[in-house]
């Protein structure tokens, strides 16, 4: 590997790791946070489905289809683009499916459930909330591995492209990280226990990521490029869909997931243009 390359690389792994330890910054918001308005993070979530919609058809699925295309034509670059772009969207599905609802991340809770959490005392409720803050660990750690790849993958494309999609996915990591540590910390009343368990949970992150990058290294080239570029888009267009744009109307209304939806677009499209002009 060539010394630009080997310094793509670790920028690349650097950012998937710091968007995969966001989870701690979720767990510190859960215990430090005195007000229950949550309007930033309504924001925040159409920020960054705002970056993972606009950055999947604007520029992954273009990528995939030239990668495509310089194999097999057009038509059939635009096919293998579209399969692999839906591939990412049973992927992920999969990944849903076979985690139970109740340590699912991407089954919301409001601010009345969280707050219920706060009023089991009884030694039975709290092994079931510990139980639930680790199988949600788990779960999220499941997750993880595929959105470690696209973080992974999106930065190797370049950094004007790699630290939006960090960015929006440190963000999603968020609430994650409450999801996790809420539960054990009203279990056993140890915040930093409760933190440690929300930030292992994010490992998994650039663990997904050094697990793509190693089993496609031996076959990378156009066809690997453009699976990869699709998988990563039908993936994020799936994480905004189901998870991000609910979740910000969940935590604010339809004018903070709006405004944060204009945000993460206008941010990706600006610094993929600021990126073109540059180069």
């Amino acid at each position: 590997m060539e010394t630009a390359d080997t310094t793509l690389f670790y920028s690349a792994f650097f950012l998937t790791l710091l968007a995969g330890l966001s989870t701690g910054i979720g767990a510190s918001l859960a215990f430090f946070s005195r007000t229950n308005n949550h309007k930033f993070l309504s924001i925040g979530m159409g920020f960054s489905a705002g970056v993972m919609i606009y950055v999947s058809f604007g520029d992954l699925l273009i990528q995939a289809q030239k990668n495509f295309s310089a194999i097999y034509g057009e038509i059939q670059g635009e096919v293998f683009t579209l399969l692999a772009f839906f591939g990412g969207f049973v992927l992920s599905a999969l990944i849903d499916y076979i985690i139970p609802d109740d340590v699912n991340p991407h089954e919301l809770k409001t601010d009345t459930e969280l707050k219920e959490l706060q009023q089991y005392d009884n030694n039975f409720q709290k092994l079931s909330l510990k139980r639930t803050g680790i199988f949600t660990a788990i779960a999220i750690g499941i997750h993880n591995f595929p959105e470690g790849f696209a973080t992974f993958v999106s930065a190797l494309n370049g950094l004007a492209l790699g630290i939006p999609i960090a960015l929006a996915i440190a963000i999603h990591n968020i609430p994650e990280g409450m999801a996790v540590s809420l539960p054990i910390y009203h279990a056993t009343g140890d915040k930093k226990k409760a933190f440690y368990y929300a930030l292992l949970s994010g490992i998994a992150e650039p663990l997904g990521a050094l697990l793509g990058f190693f089993l496609l290294l031996p076959l990378m080239g156009d066809v690997t490029l453009g699976v990869s570029f699709s998988l990563v888009a039908g993936i994020m267009i799936y994480i905004s869909f189901d998870e991000l744009l609910p979740a910000a109307r969940l935590y604010g209304n339809a004018h903070t997931t709006i405004l944060g939806l204009a945000l993460g677009m206008g941010l990706m499209a600006f610094s993929l243009l600021l990126f073109k002009i540059v180069l």
